[in-house]
């Protein structure tokens, strides 16, 4: 090795890297310690010497596998067989999918979530090459840089290597997702449909970029202020964000968890860009006491709400899922409405004739606080989100309950959760979340 200064330099910045990654993952569980727990804190010390953690890790890297089509999407249970495909042709151009990737795709890590920290290890990169990709490549300067001992480190690469190798045969499950389709004269084939991992955390990462950059909210600031720009910016009209995995998104996968559990779906419905004039609510103290629940929309969807509860006459699973479809669709329509306000030249609460509370002001009218220091101060630091969720939650437990379904504190909680979410993200794109 010291015949080569440019080999050995590598050797070094990787052992840096290897080292700086262990390290601070042992000040992670460290700080977690309660005070003079000194046996678990040794216990810790010896966990994360190098040797002990690099062993460890190529032992635990059997226990997940990289792929970019994941079943667990379908269902958290589901059991059947993920795939890594690299290469995948097309011959339809202008069909979108993992192939129009062209290499850029990031792999996708599933199976047991205390694992996954191996996977980040393997992502480490030095000179745009990975830990996976110089493992893979049997790549001399890692082997150095793992241990003194050849042997041992040929042996771990292979370890880290076999990341992306299938488990077991190819196999579908009850949970997982299924279609039978037509062959041309009789019979059927069965399909097993796999979630695009790697395509969805490219779309998401493109759109969150689009939306939340530093040059894309500069852009649409130029643009209300109606200043020249150097370039320019995307929109996503009505958007929608799936989740999966709930509370625990890394049972799902590591992509799934570095996004928190969400993945965005684009409209697949026409636009229509024809609608009538929008018009600001300012003979109101409330967009609740009226004006938002005689939206057709709206009043059909709280309408057909209330019917379903008032038919229901027991609780199971399709019950709720149900109800919990039709209070999402309120709630969209809730984000739809606040969303065309927005549209709004800034500033139209302020006029003397609208009566509008500076709560809903707050909501509605955001950008007023690029022109109103005390309005700004507030959007910033007051809790309006949670008092709008809270209004919302008291409108639809009004608008619904009946003498034989009354809505009571657990229904107005659930309303007022499903909303808050969705604040954030209005607080994300209009710059006023702390």
């Amino acid at each position: 090795m010291s015949d080569s200064p440019t080999l050995a330099s590598e050797v070094s910045a990787l052992k840096t890297l290897i080292l700086d990654f262990i390290q601070e993952r042992q000040r992670d569980k460290m700080d977690k310690l309660k005070p003079g727990d000194e046996s678990k804190r040794q216990e810790m010390l010896d966990t994360y010497r190098p040797q002990v953690w690099l062993a460890d890790a190529a032992k635990r890297v059997a226990q997940i596998q990289l792929v970019n089509f994941g079943v667990k999407f379908t269902h958290p249970d589901a059991r059947g067989s993920s795939l890594y495909l690299e290469g995948i042709g097309i011959q339809a151009a202008d069909l979108i999918g993992t192939h129009s990737l062209s290499g850029e795709s990031e792999g996708d890590a599933v199976g047991n979530a205390a694992a996954l920290d191996v996977y980040k290890f393997l992502k480490l990169a030095h000179e745009d090459q990975n830990l996976l990709k110089r493992s893979i490549d049997g790549d001399a300067a890692l082997r150095a840089a793992l241990s003194d001992n050849p042997t041992q480190a040929k042996e771990w690469m292979r370890s880290f290597a076999a990341i992306t190798s299938r488990r077991g045969a190819l196999s579908s499950h009850t949970l997982a997702k299924q279609l039978y389709f037509p062959l041309p004269k009789s019979g059927y084939h069965l399909l097993a449909p796999l979630f695009p991992t790697s395509l969805a955390h490219k779309v998401y990462v493109t759109i969150q970029k689009d939306r939340f950059s530093d040059a894309s909210k500069a852009a649409r600031q130029a643009y209300r202020e109606d200043q020249p720009w150097h370039q320019g910016y995307c929109e996503y009209p009505n958007l929608a964000i799936q989740k999966f995995g709930g509370t625990k998104p890394q049972n799902i996968s590591q992509l799934n968890s570095e996004r928190r559990g969400e993945s965005y779906l684009l409209p697949s419905c026409p636009p229509n860009w024809q609608r009538a004039a929008i018009k600001p609510p300012t003979r109101m103290k409330s967009v609740f006491t009226g004006w938002f629940g005689r939206r057709p929309a709206v009043r059909e969807l709280s309408h057909s709400l209330k019917d379903f509860l008032a038919r229901a006459s027991h609780n199971n699973r399709r019950i709720r899922q149900t109800r919990r479809d039709l209070v999402i669709a309120i709630r969209d329509e809730l984000m739809q409405f606040a969303a065309e306000l927005h549209e709004l030249p800034a500033g139209w609460s302020a006029e003397p004739g609208c009566h509008l509370d500076t709560i809903e002001a707050l909501w509605l009218d955001p950008y007023r606080a690029e022109s109103d220091e005390d309005f700004a101060r507030e959007l910033r630091h007051g809790d309006w989100r949670g008092e709008v969720c809270s209004r919302f939650a008291k409108w639809l437990n009004s608008a619904i309950q009946t003498s034989r379904t009354p809505m009571g504190d657990a229904e107005y909680g659930e309303w007022h959760s499903d909303l808050e979410d969705e604040m954030r993200m209005i607080s994300m794109e209009i710059g006023s979340d702390d």
